[in-house]
């Protein structure tokens, strides 16, 4: 693709719009847009309106559109506009992480199909180049595992309500405001964003593809002052965390607040930062760390994809492998603080180890190895708050086997 390549672009929300500026500022002589599909016609804009539409085939059909860049909010619509790209053979670059970590096996097999990439670095952790890394520099490593701060929106938040003491819903309010959350912020709280990401994440870093409803994802909404003062008498920050951890065969994954010991580089991470901690067995420990959340951040980096495509850049997915065993594993233990104020909430039994406990006048909490199945189970209680014990690693769940007696 030496040539001057026009770009056919759909949506123009923060991503779009921070995309749009920043192609415009480069003056890039190969990169030009003919066509920007939106929903909103009536909305008061600043760019030249000939190059709108509200119609998909204006950029599907048109012949000169060398390449789609879609960047709409809506995963079953950003999914059937990069199947007709593809069987069109115009390349696709998308940052949407719904779309793709629900169906990315699917893409894959389309890519490889009508010989055609997408690209989608914007998907994963904002402006950090994960992707492009696990691709290359972690092509040939054998990673043990990742941790990270995936979503800038709830790390903002954390940050505000651990640093300066404000409550949860103040500090929702600046991260609306400032752009870094959006008015139904959900899929940021409740830890669905974050999921996405580990899926895609989960995919390049050890070639097994997950669907998120498979794997369990918790939100800092429930978490609490007294949260935070044990934290911190516990030495740690809270942190929304995505990790996963490949044991033996098997993959395990979860999205989750977690108590981060202040040693651990992730802990420092502060505000709308995004972070990834990797292992590999040859490189050890590796920390990558970036803006994770606005406008610009996100935009600079699908221009990055879109750039690339220039010299024919494309994902080689070098861990998946034909015939690989690798298999996501959807339950396992995990060593979890839950904090609840009714006395009697849970129990000692509802552990599979129980490690110990506390009962005070204002709250209480258990702590100790527990099922990720029995976790399910009470993610929508709002009478509880689950923090994962960072400085552990998954267990294999074995069921425990029953007594057996005999009669002499």
């Amino acid at each position: 693709m030496s040539k001057k390549l026009k770009l056919g672009v759909f949506g123009l929300g923060s991503v779009g719009q921070g995309f749009y500026e920043l192609l415009d500022q480069s003056k890039n002589p190969n990169l030009e847009i003919k066509k920007i599909v939106i929903k909103n016609p009536t909305k008061t804009r600043t760019i030249e309106s000939s190059i709108f539409s509200t119609t998909p085939t204006d950029i599907l059909d048109d012949p000169e559109i060398d390449i789609v860049v879609e960047l709409i909010d809506d995963a079953t619509i950003a999914l059937e506009i990069l199947k007709q790209s593809l069987q069109r053979r115009k390349p696709v670059v998308t940052a949407n992480k719904k779309m793709l970590a629900g169906n990315l096996e699917e893409i894959y097999w389309l890519q490889k199909k009508y010989e055609t990439p997408v690209l989608y670095e914007g998907a994963v952790c904002g402006s950090i180049p994960i992707i492009r890394n696990l691709e290359m520099h972690y092509a040939y490593d054998r990673l043990e595992s990742f941790e990270g701060i995936f979503n800038g929106s709830t790390n903002y938040i954390l940050t505000k309500m651990i640093d300066e003491k404000i409550n949860y819903d103040k500090a929702l309010d600046q991260a609306q405001k400032l752009g870094f959350a959006e008015s139904d912020p959900t899929l940021d709280v409740k830890g669905y964003d974050a999921k996405y990401k580990l899926a895609i994440t989960i995919a390049h870093s050890f070639g097994c593809f997950v669907k998120p409803d498979h794997m369990l994802n918790i939100g800092i909404d429930k978490i609490s002052a007294h949260d935070i003062r044990y934290a911190k008498r516990q030495g740690c920050a809270i942190k929304l965390i995505a990790k996963a951890e490949k044991i033996g065969n098997k993959i395990f994954g979860i999205v989750a607040p977690t108590l981060v010991p202040l040693e651990n580089p992730l802990a420092s991470v502060k505000n709308e930062f995004n972070a990834i901690n990797l292992v590999g067995a040859s490189t050890g420990l590796q920390m990558l760390t970036g803006k994770g959340a606005g406008s610009l951040p996100t935009g600079l980096v699908v221009l990055a994809d879109v750039a690339s495509l220039l010299a024919e850049f494309k994902y080689s997915y070098p861990k998946v492998i034909p015939g690989n065993p690798v298999t996501f594993e959807k339950d396992a233990l995990i060593n979890v603080h839950v904090s609840f104020v009714t006395p009697g909430a849970i129990h000692p039994t509802d552990f599979e180890e129980f490690t110990g406990g506390y009962q005070g006048e204002d709250a209480h909490f258990m702590t100790g190895w527990m099922r990720i199945k029995k976790l399910e189970e009470w993610v929508d209680r709002d009478d509880l708050s689950i923090m994962v014990n960072d400085d552990t690693h998954f267990k294999v769940y074995e069921p425990k086997k029953e007594r057996e007696f005999s009669l002499a």
